[in-house]
């Protein structure tokens, strides 16, 4: 297995170009065609009919909107031309959560931005980061909005509950692990549920990983000392020195919202490292 097609999601938020580096860097590395996915939010012009002035507002607005993106299309083909790696330009002026999901579903890899709650440019649409984890399908590798990332993948931490969602994202993430110098396995009060042969928790992952040509350890959180699941796991992969987390993404539909599990919930919304999260 291996990453072939990038889909990357581009906006006119401040982190958009760190953002395009880190999937450049990521299609150098495994020889994929990276696609830019440029959407952002847009309103829809019937809501600006009820309110005198508006329809000159909203032409006003869709300008900046082609001119912002006309340059980071420049930027996307000159980027790509520098760092020696195929691709191709895709842009909408439909809504993102529906047109984003849409062709990240043909990729092998999906890359986003957390929101930053401090760049109105980096809001694309109501649970946007849910809506790609939950409606595409493929691996998403969701970049902090802080931070710089020099190093992707070459200290990888795997948290391990043994659920669906964990199992895709560990098979999901065999590229990275395949080239890291070391994955740590990490499991949350594992002992609890240790096999009756005495083995540790997540043993059995561990093995099918290592059958990968995978280097890697187990290493099991006792105690969370008052911490939360996403907190501790963010905490550990501090301590590991990882560069890259490794988890499903637990979630579900409600009516008009998404909900979704409370590791999840808090590691998008914590992040301080790059995390790949399947569903």
């Amino acid at each position: 297995m291996n990453y072939k097609s990038i889909v990357v999601h581009l906006d006119t938020s401040e982190r958009a170009h760190p953002r395009l580096e880190l999937a450049l860097r990521v299609a150098k590395q495994f020889g994929a065609h990276l696609t830019g996915m440029f959407g952002v939010f847009t309103p829809d012009p019937r809501s600006f009919d009820v309110m005198a002035g508006s329809a000159e507002y909203y032409s006003a607005q869709e300008k900046v909107r082609h001119e912002r993106s006309a340059a980071i299309e420049r930027l996307f083909h000159a980027e790509l031309s520098r760092a020696e790696v195929e691709g191709d330009w895709v842009t909408t002026d439909k809504c993102a959560n529906l047109v984003v999901p849409r062709h990240g579903r043909t990729a092998d890899l999906i890359i986003a931005g957390q929101r930053d709650p401090q760049d109105p440019e980096a809001y694309v649409g109501d649970h946007f980061q849910e809506n790609l984890l939950m409606s595409t399908g493929r691996p998403v590798l969701m970049v902090p909005y802080v931070g710089a990332f020099p190093s992707l993948g070459s200290e990888v931490m795997v948290a391990w509950d043994g659920s669906r969602e964990a199992t895709r994202a560990v098979h999901d993430a065999l590229p990275f692990m395949q080239q890291a110098k070391r994955t740590t396995v990490v499991t949350v009060n594992g002992r609890k549920d240790e096999p009756a042969d005495g083995r540790p928790a997540g043993a059995d992952i561990a093995a099918v990983i290592a059958r990968h040509g995978v280097k890697l350890e187990l290493l099991n959180i006792d105690e969370l000392t008052g911490a939360s699941i996403g907190d501790a796991l963010l905490c550990h992969a501090s301590d590991l020195g990882a560069d890259l987390i490794v988890m499903g993404a637990y979630g579900h539909a409600r009516w008009q919202e998404l909900v979704m599990g409370g590791a999840t919930r808090e590691t998008l919304k914590s992040m301080t490292l790059p995390v790949l999260m399947s569903h």
